[in-house]
């Protein structure tokens, strides 16, 4: 009852709609009718939406991003929806940004009240206010990957376990897939010795994080769901709060999100979620794609709006992409089309190793900016895993190709940026156990890990934060003498730091952290390393100006919470120079004019723990889960390119450590040959023969052949094959394992075939 008082109250005090329409002074917001120009009837008909569930359907490059901000604006225009019910959440800080400045253009300055935002920051926020409700310290600090292993590491020494035996990035895995399910470590299953061993790090994990104030990345949405679980008052305000949310990439969405969404929601049922099942590819982070496919099972009366004309890609591309996502078992059908009508032909081909493959792309990428005056920025280079980057690097970097590495160090990561927010993070959480064992000795202060170790047993047994136990540290016990008087002049150090928090602006308190605690003596140490680690704090400065509009203290707490929740592709500057390198599953969101899919093998696309899986489950009707999935990504990186795609493969590769025969992926071979052009003349990839793939993996199994290989062939030898028809032996060399064979065919050109599997007659 109250909370509906107080909500009528706050609707008696807000102005008419018209006057919110018309305040945003040089871009006044269109009539409900400008905000249709331009959307075709599938949109339109998802923007103009009454109340209730509404589930979108959003093919890949089908406008989904201006279906969701035209809504929103819609909704205000029509339906007297002020900004601040709304609550749009996203899955990149980039995407978030991308839709507020959106709907700005669209109604104004208002748009600023509305909640746009990820997941996770929009979770920060709320927790912000009413975390106090489940015990929580408001002051909370946010662990970011490097902390939890950092913690998971202290746990393991804590109870004596041995970390070759239990991995710290297993067991943060672990620990993120139950928070992500919503199990705490009393849930956790009991099944073996090692989920014994799982529960109590866990266990101890979480009583290190409620000590240090701190909540890690899975904490954020799990805490959140446990408020409204425990506290109906705190679920009735903010339920009341969003009258309408929006969640874009549902098919993405873990458990503990899908909850979250449904708690928000279920009331007054004013849900629009926006997804494509197509591209669901984080099964590893927890996404769940069942929660878009079943959405009208949870709402039996959702409207259902399919968009599936695309305003990226040619139809030549595709088609070839929906050749090989229609064999995926349980899909929402939906073909995509394009008024872009031919296209380049989707070009797939073979080189002998990843040397000759990023030869080839190299190759392309120069031609094409001859004959196509291209820039370098248009390119891509899509492959399955980091690994499969340094032979595109090395042979980029020699031909002064200049190229952009998307997963490398992250700045986020550099050593001394992760000091001086670990700085900030203190003075901001005095708890925060990690980030003073970080700064304590940055610069080194002639404090060791025994002292460190003592004030933390210390702080732990009398539940004091390390601020205050460090204002006495001669009482705390096994602290070697000879480290009180550099802890005091810290703390005088770190009080300094303190008492300006609630004054200076972000940008000036990184001034202050540098002068006071001499980092800049610390890094210039006279290397071209050091210059760089200046710039880098530069860097960060600037980054921290954003929030300098905002109140001191509200402007720390939101630049703590942007660093911590920041991703990879969050830091991507689509209007950089250079050949975008980048893995199949941080594309997601990107285009680009040029596409290189690289490393289409099985083993590598689709993975071998796909194949794997396969293996263990043969009596599996149609896709495995793993399958599935990677056969959807193979899809979204197909479906990135706009004007050019192309498709290649290796004979050999050299990965993990070893050289070894390498088998055209199976998505690659479902892609009709007619669909299919090849470079310079040669013919395109073929599918294999019947019994190839099986005796390709019989070689893959042995660890060593029972005999050497025997050179059956010589150059200039005639030869036959059931598919390639006759041709010529241009060079035949022996291996280890394999004799490796160059024939130039009749009919289909130069082909790398290997003497041991092909069915080759003289």
């Amino acid at each position: 009852m109250v909370g509906w008082v107080a909500s009528l109250a706050r609707v008696a005090r807000q102005p008419p709609v018209n006057s919110i329409l018309m305040s945003s002074g040089d871009s006044p917001t269109p009539n409900a009718d400008a905000l249709l120009d331009g959307l075709n009837p599938p949109q339109r008909e998802a923007v103009m939406h009454e109340e209730g569930p509404l589930l979108i359907f959003a093919g890949a490059g089908s406008g989904k991003t201006r279906v969701l901000t035209a809504r929103i604006a819609y909704l205000i225009a029509t339906h007297q929806v002020w900004p601040d019910r709304l609550l749009a959440v996203t899955f990149t800080n980039k995407a978030a940004k991308e839709m507020r400045s959106r709907v700005e253009r669209l109604v104004g300055e208002d748009a600023g009240k509305m909640w746009v935002g990820t997941f996770h920051s929009t979770a920060v926020k709320i927790l912000r206010r009413d975390a106090h409700r489940i015990g929580i310290v408001p002051s909370f600090v946010i662990f970011d990957e490097d902390d939890t292993r950092a913690a998971l590491r202290r746990v393991l020494d804590d109870l004596k376990l041995d970390q070759k035996r239990y991995p710290v990035a297993a067991l943060s895995n672990a620990i993120s897939a139950a928070k992500n399910e919503l199990k705490g470590p009393a849930d956790y299953p009991n099944r073996s010795y090692h989920d014994e061993i799982v529960r109590r790090v866990y266990e101890s994990y979480e009583e290190l994080l409620k000590r240090s104030g701190g909540l890690d990345f899975d904490d954020l949405i799990m805490k959140l769901v446990e408020l409204f679980n425990t506290d109906d008052d705190a679920l009735d305000k903010w339920r009341d709060r969003f009258r309408h949310v929006l969640v874009d990439e549902y098919q993405d969405t873990n458990r503990a999100q899908y909850v979250l969404v449904n708690q928000l929601a279920a009331e007054h049922r004013n849900v629009v979620v926006v997804g494509d099942d197509d591209q669901s590819i984080y099964r590893f982070r927890g996404a769940d794609v069942r929660n878009i496919l079943d959405f009208r099972k949870d709402y039996p009366d959702a409207h259902v709006v399919r968009l599936e004309q695309n305003y990226r890609s040619s139809q030549a591309i595709l088609d070839a992409a929906y050749s090989v996502i229609r064999s995926n078992p349980e899909r929402a059908e939906k073909k995509l089309w394009t008024e872009r009508a031919g296209g380049e032909k989707v070009c797939a081909t073979q080189a002998y190793n990843e040397v000759e493959e990023a030869e080839f792309v190299a190759d392309e990428i120069e031609r094409l900016r001859k004959t196509e005056k291209r820039g370098y920025s248009d390119f891509a280079v899509l492959y399955r895993t980091n690994a499969q980057s340094r032979s595109f690097e090395d042979v980029l970097a020699r031909r002064r190709i200049p190229y952009r590495l998307v997963g490398g160090v992250r700045f986020w990561e550099r050593r001394e940026v992760k000091d001086v927010v670990a700085y900030l993070r203190f003075c901001f959480n005095p708890r925060d156990a990690l980030s003073f064992a970080r700064i304590v000795s940055v610069p080194p202060r002639k404090i060791g890990n025994v002292t460190v170790d003592a004030l933390g047993a210390y702080a732990r047994d009398t539940e004091a934060d390390l601020l205050a136990v460090l204002a006495d540290p001669a009482r705390v016990p096994n602290l070697p003498r000879a480290a009180i008087d550099p802890l005091r002049k810290f703390r005088t150090q770190l009080e300094s730091l303190r008492s300006v928090m609630g004054v200076m602006r972000p940008s000036e308190l990184i001034d202050h952290v540098i002068e006071v605690m001499g980092l800049r003596a610390h890094y210039l140490d006279g290397t071209p390393q050091g210059e760089a680690r200046i710039e880098n704090l530069n860097e960060l400065r600037g980054l921290a100006e954003s929030f300098d509009d905002r109140s001191p203290d509200q402007g720390l707490e939101d630049f703590l919470a942007e660093v911590a929740l920041v991703s990879d592709v969050d830091a991507y500057d689509e209007n950089g120079e250079g050949v975008t390198l980048i893995t199949l599953h941080m594309v997601k969101g990107l285009e680009f004019p040029v596409v290189f899919m690289v490393g289409m093998e099985e083993g590598l696309l689709p993975h071998q723990r796909a194949l794997d899986e396969r293996e263990e489950n043969p009596s599996a009707v149609g896709a495995t889960t793993e399958m599935a999935e990677e056969r959807r990504l193979c899809y979204v990186g197909m479906t990135r390119a706009k004007d050019r795609l192309y498709l290649s493969c290796a004979f050999r590769r050299h990965l993990y450590g070893r050289s070894q025969p390498a088998f055209p992926s199976r998505f690659l071979t479902e892609i009709p040959q007619a669909m299919l052009s090849a470079p310079r003349g040669s013919a395109p990839v073929a599918p294999p023969r019947q019994g190839y793939k099986e005796r390709y993996q019989e070689l893959q199994v042995q660890a060593a052949p029972a005999a050497p290989p025997v050179q059956r062939f010589s150059s200039g030898d005639r030869v036959s094959h059931p598919a390639f028809g006759s041709g010529i032996v241009v060079k035949s060399t022996l291996t280890r394992t394999d004799e490796e064979l160059v024939v130039k065919f009749d009919k289909v050109g130069l082909k790398i075939l290997s003497g041991m599997i092909a069915p080759l007659t003289k």
